[in-house]
């Protein structure tokens, strides 16, 4: 309706208030009354003169109208078709008539129901083009991921780029709350018409437009979602269909764009900006920087679990909310009383769980004992039938596909889904699953095809680490004893690599604990005590370990453990400083080892006896020493890989001067332990190399080589070699001046470790020409 001045002839109406009217009803819904501002002030004045349209087009005419039972709700301006002004317009409120409606339907305001987001949209641009470019391409794109992964957010902020790409309407529907049908025809202002199905007045009323259809949740009722979605793409040519879904919905044509986690730094800025908004406008300050990094690299890019954590920060400051997310659900959900999918972690994941089949729900319960990515094998390992359980996992994103074909969980799910099975009943027999699945994987690495043991690999190992440490911790507090023990031996080489020296000898103390009832034999506790006295950083420790085992060998007629027990004790002597009294510890441990008919078990003994006689310049005694160990270190499958005569043996030649001998072993040793994983172990393997190349004459690649040492030497202890490089450094220092050495060293540091490995093993061979002592003598 629109109130103006108009002229009669022809049995109709002119003017261009008319087309102005006219313009107010076309912008008009089913079942909606539109005015204009002229004409709710001439009904508020008590106006008779009226100027009408209805919203089905009909010809204007006057009647005197009463104002006491209507209202009218100011909608705002408008730009109408043909009009330069803008428009105020005003819907009529009154008893029978409807009064919630989308949008008027203007030229130059597309018409939608798209909601005005609450905050800020953060991060995710790349993949905001890459999904708006989808729409329009294909007519039906399936946004596909895990619940609180932001999906919904993403899927609406690509609708609103796309607003005018669609002049005939984008509509929102989630359906999680309303039945597909009806939601889009109240959205879309469709009317029920008698004895006619709802769907086909929505494609009728779609027709030929432009439309875009966003349906949000579909996986909340999916059957009816894909008839709708089928329906509406068939009759309706230039319709499209952005869906958001856990699931696919598995029309023909649907193209499902998985959404991935959020980047690092989108994940960062985002819980920045929550945390700052939940601490009333308060910034985080520099100092909470790295704790803020840490919080949001364990909430797996997930924008849900990084709001809730952003909540918590009121309460906690990001050091001790980040110590916490080792378990996400306690961290995040307790004390919250909202159930709704997003208000929990656990409400989400419920959504989820409780649209699983039976065995996809069981798969996953199972699949929690598992510390990270499985394989398909392992995956059946758990449920022999796993294959179509797994599938729906996928499909539902509670299991994410990646590179090479393993099946990974986030966090989160790991936690919800340990809960459920706690709550089932299940866990004892799903761990102690586990702990034989860990066991029958270490046998794979420990020995090879033909029943022989295998060189230890920490490259080898490292694939399982992380399971074989959740299984002894299992082991530790319910389960198997022995394959506990079996476990930490195991992993006994990594540790000491890669620290966590702590967290096993914690572990071997629960072992102890149980040990007693668990009817273990004295040589594999012998065995465990050994392990944790090499874990052990406090000398009294150490020794008390020593004791225990030296004492089960004894009783039992164990040379070998005997052996590794009496020699262990040489470590604390080189710590104190009593040189003499190591090496002659070493020499006692060698004899006995012989006299036993066990030298393999005297070749940690050997190798520390061949330092100490480096360090006092002993050279040929070590050399020849050296020499006789080589077969004893080829039986030894835990000692082989690390190479460390040939190692010892490239040191004995730098004192030697003999740089052909030099080259030769170190580089055998370097490459031998960077195949094998040992970092810490390579590190020394460059820095002799460096000292290699000084001692050729290069001193500029010297000091570049032991800055590249620098980023790997936190993994290994100085030792016996830390005086020795430190000279070896300050008399690089002196030959090439302080601004050289340090712009090399510099430049060795930023290279990184990986890079001065590269440099070390392109160091060109030493000639002949060039002196060798070896060679001089052969010759002389």
């Amino acid at each position: 309706m629109h109130t103006g001045w108009a002229t009669p002839g022809n049995n109709e109406y002119t003017s261009a208030e008319v087309h102005r009217a006219a313009r107010v009803a076309s912008a008009a819904h089913g079942g909606q009354i539109l005015c204009s501002e002229a004409t709710a002030l001439a009904v508020t004045t008590w106006s008779t003169d009226l100027v009408f349209a209805g919203a089905q087009g009909g010809r204007a005419g006057g009647r005197a109208v009463g104002a006491t039972d209507v209202d009218f709700l100011d909608l705002g301006p408008f730009r109408l078709r043909g009009f330069d002004d803008a428009e105020r317009l005003f819907q009529l409120v009154a008893p029978g008539l409807g009064r919630d409606f989308p949008r008027p339907r203007t030229p130059c305001a597309p018409a939608h129901n798209l909601p005005a987001p609450v905050t800020g949209f953060i991060g995710r641009q790349a993949e905001l083009a890459e999904l708006r470019d989808l729409v329009g391409k294909h007519r039906l794109v399936t946004v596909a991921g895990a619940g609180g992964g932001g999906k919904t957010r993403l899927a609406l902020a690509a609708a609103e780029e796309l607003l005018t790409a669609y002049p005939d309407g984008v509509w929102v529907v989630d359906l999680a709350a309303e039945l597909p049908e009806a939601a889009l025809a109240a959205a879309m202002g469709v009317r029920a018409e008698p004895a006619r199905p709802l769907l086909d007045s929505i494609v009728e009323r779609c027709g030929s437009g432009r439309t875009l259809i966003v349906l949000e949740t579909c996986e909340a009722r999916q059957p009816a979602a894909r008839e709708l979605v089928r329906r509406l793409l068939a009759g309706c040519r230039r319709l499209d269909v952005l869906a958001t879904s856990r699931v696919p919905l598995g029309v023909p044509g649907e193209l499902v764009w998985r959404i991935p986690s959020l980047a690092p730094a989108d994940a960062f800025a985002l819980l920045v900006a929550r945390a700052e908004a939940a601490r009333g406008g308060r910034p985080s300050g520099s100092d909470e920087a790295a704790d803020l990094a840490r919080i949001a690299s364990k909430l797996d890019g997930v924008p849900l679990a990084i709001e809730l954590a952003a909540d918590r920060l009121r309460l906690l400051s990001p050091a001790q909310l980040a110590g916490r997310l080792d378990d996400p659900i306690a961290a995040l959900d307790a004390g919250r009383l909202d159930s709704h999918r997003h208000g929990s972690l656990t409400g989400n994941l419920d959504w989820s769980y409780h649209g699983l089949s039976d065995p996809a729900a069981e798969l996953l319960r199972r699949l929690a004992v598992f510390a990270g990515p499985v394989d398909l094998s392992t995956v059946e390992w758990s449920d022999v039938d796993a294959f179509g359980a797994l599938s729906e996992l996928a499909d539902r994103s509670l299991v994410e596909v990646v590179a090479g074909s393993r099946y990974r969980m986030s966090g989160q799910v790991r936690a919800y889904a340990a809960r459920r099975l706690t709550a089932a009943g299940e866990e004892p027999a799903a761990r102690d699953r586990h702990v034989d699945w860990a066991l029958h994987t270490l046998a794979g690495v420990a020995v090879d095809t033909d029943g022989q043991p295998r060189t230890v690999s920490l490259t080898e190992l490292a694939p399982y680490v992380g399971e074989w440490q959740a299984a002894l911790r299992w082991s530790a507090t319910g389960g198997s004893v022995r394959a506990g023990l079996r476990l930490a031996g195991a992993l006994d080489p990594w540790w000491r690599e890669h620290g966590g020296t702590r967290d096993g000898r914690d572990l071997l103390f629960r072992l102890y604990g149980r040990a007693e009832d668990a009817d273990i034999a004295p040589a594999e506790l012998a065995s465990a005590y050994l392990v944790h006295a090499g874990l052990a950083d406090d000398r009294d420790e150490r020794t008390r370990f020593l004791d225990r085992a030296e004492s089960v060998a004894q009783d039992i007629g164990h040379p070998a453990l005997l052996v590794r027990a009496q020699a262990g004790r040489r470590v604390s002597l080189v710590e104190a400083g009593r040189l003499p009294e190591a090496e002659q510890v070493c020499r006692d441990a060698i004899t006995l080892a012989e006299q036993s008919g066990v030298p393999g078990a005297a070749l940690p003994s050997v190798v520390t006896l061949a330092e100490l006689l480096w360090r006092r310049d002993a050279l040929d005694e070590a050399a020849e020493l050296l020499g006789s160990a080589r077969q004893l270190e080829a039986g030894r499958p835990e000692d082989r890989g690390t190479r460390t005569v040939d190692w010892l043996l490239g040191m004995v030649a730098l004192r030697r001067r003999d740089l052909v001998a030099a080259h030769d072993h170190l580089v055998v040793a370097l490459r031998s332990r960077l195949r094998h994983g040992f970092r810490g172990a390579s590190a020394d393997a460059v820095a002799a190399i460096a000292v290699r190349c000084a001692i050729g004459g290069d001193p500029v690649t010297a000091a570049v080589l032991f800055g590249g040492v620098e980023s790997a030497r936190g993994a290994r202890r100085a030792g016996q070699f830390g005086g020795f490089w430190f000279a070896q450094q300050a008399s690089l220092r002196r030959a090439l001046g302080d601004a050289a050495f340090d712009a090399a060293y510099a430049s060795g540091t930023e290279i990184g470790f990986g890079r001065a490995v590269a440099t070390a093993l392109a160091v060109e061979h030493p000639d002949l020409e060039h002196g060798s002592v070896r060679f001089a003598q052969t010759t002389g």
